[in-house]
């Protein structure tokens, strides 16, 4: 049964490049400025050598590190796919290792669509989809696909919808 399924097609909104790229920028700019003060204080008050050493250490690792931060996003985007059929949710994403899930609406108990600030700014949600063992989810999605896929999935998977 499962060697008929065909790999997913459905793609992420372009726009989900953009809000990882200025996530990764935030998360290096702070990581930079801790860097910078702790480099300040070690100049400032003359810390022993050795500490000098584990923060040019920390930096040199860190570098490739930030680059690739910037080079992956393009990467998450050209590789994340999803469907949704009545029997099954595929996910599939990797950059390096290639991840492909089949999870059955029969054993999706929840889904919920999330929407922090940076994905507001662009009109986008991230759809979270929960089973009895784990958590799943699809990031980036134009607001009104993600509600859509919210309730196609709901509908699917029998669930009913809960009054906060």
């Amino acid at each position: 049964m499962y060697s008929q399924l065909n790999a997913p097609e459905q793609r992420l909104s372009r726009d989900a490049v953009k809000v990882w790229i200025i996530r990764e920028i935030l998360s290096n700019l702070i990581v930079l400025i801790i860097l910078g003060v702790l480099f300040y204080l070690d100049a400032r008050f003359s810390w022993k050598e050795w500490i000098g050493w584990i923060l040019i250490g920390i930096t040199a690792i860190y570098v490739p590190v930030a680059i690739w931060s910037f080079i992956s996003p393009f990467l998450l985007y050209k590789n994340w796919r999803y469907d949704v059929s009545e029997e099954f949710l595929q996910l599939k994403s990797g950059v390096l290792f290639e991840k492909h899930q089949l999870v059955p609406m029969t054993k999706i108990q929840a889904v919920a669509t999330n929407q922090g600030p940076l994905l507001r700014k662009y009109g986008l949600c991230s759809v979270s989809i929960e089973t009895m063992g784990s958590t799943h989810s699809i990031p980036a999605l134009p607001k009104q696909d993600a509600i859509d896929l919210r309730n196609q999935i709901a509908q699917y998977a029998k669930l009913k919808e809960v009054e906060q």
